[in-house]
């Protein structure tokens, strides 16, 4: 099809294109030979009379108008998108629907069973795919998922949101640790060692600021997990403590060698918002979804 005579199938190539900034990455996004990209390339070139995209030393960039394009081309899809993918009637049970979700390892421990188990039951051709967290300021812009579960203190504010569950925080230790009783004091968390989840990504509560203010000073952290769903298994049959969500070490204590301990002091809650593009709001699918999703939050509270 075209308009204005442009194909408008090169749209999808250019939003590609200046997405990427490279012939070879395009390519593979649009499952194309890199010459056919190239092609399209051309002939998008040719249509704007913009070289769209330049090469500077070894890095290809964005023209102006290239760049003036980008979010413009990238709209469009979106809308073009969510209209055609919008039916007037949704049954559950006959929609042939993809989602794709980004979230923590931990929601994806403590909510998704419970979602899975229902899409099994009442949508079983509904297909999920769950992303940990990668660049997800821009991926609900870009449209690349369409649900970002994130906690509120990080949750990006250009698109709508509601609150998904919320969680509050327990210490484990080794069910065999004789330094910790059926209380925690705050002098024992600033004595015993800790395990803590990386912080790289930085989705994890503000544990610095609240845990030196109440204790005066940081505990010392020995083992640094690369998850959280590591934590746990990293104080079975030693003397160290962690700090975690409640409903997940309620998840893991089922299994493991642990015992769950309340902390000595309040700690601020946990929060985890689901957030969609706006474009999204009207869809009935993702509305389903949405709810299915928070009905199981309120569900499997430990």
């Amino acid at each position: 099809m075209h308009l204005n005579h442009l194909d408008l199938n090169l749209l999808v190539a250019l939003d590609a294109l200046l997405d990427e900034r490279s012939v070879t990455l395009a390519a593979r996004r649009l499952h194309l030979s890199p010459s056919a990209t190239s092609g399209a390339l051309a002939r998008l070139r040719l249509y704007f009379d913009d070289s769209l995209l330049t090469k500077v030393g070894r890095r290809m960039v964005l023209t102006p108008l290239g760049e003036t394009l980008q979010s413009q081309v990238r709209d469009c899809l979106l809308r073009i998108r969510a209209t055609i993918e919008v039916r007037p009637r949704f049954d559950a049970s006959a929609t042939r629907r993809k989602f794709t979700l980004m979230m923590s390892d931990y929601v994806a421990t403590v909510l998704m069973p419970a979602v899975v188990q229902r899409i099994e039951r009442e949508a079983p051709q509904i297909e999920l795919e769950m992303r940990g967290y990668e660049n997800e300021r821009h991926a609900v812009d870009r449209g690349e998922i369409d649900f970002l579960i994130i906690p509120t203190i990080f949750l990006p504010q250009r698109h709508p949101a509601e609150i998904l569950f919320e969680d509050d925080f327990v210490f484990v230790c080794s069910r065999d640790n004789d330094r910790v009783g059926d209380r925690l004091s705050p002098a024992q968390i600033i004595e015993m060692d800790h395990v803590m989840p990386y912080v790289g990504t930085g989705h994890v509560p503000a544990f610095d600021s609240w845990m030196s203010e109440r204790l005066g000073r940081l505990p010392r952290t020995v083992i640094v997990a690369m998850n959280f769903i590591t934590v746990p298994h990293l104080v079975v049959g030693t003397k160290r403590i962690a700090i975690m969500q409640r409903r997940l070490a309620a998840t893991f204590a089922r299994t493991l060698p642990i015992r769950i301990v309340e902390p000595p002091f309040e700690v601020p809650r946990l929060v985890e918002m689901i957030q969609w593009h706006e474009y999204r709001s009207h869809d009935p699918a993702h509305l389903w979804l949405r709810n299915l999703m928070k009905e199981a939050g309120r569900q499997s509270l430990p």
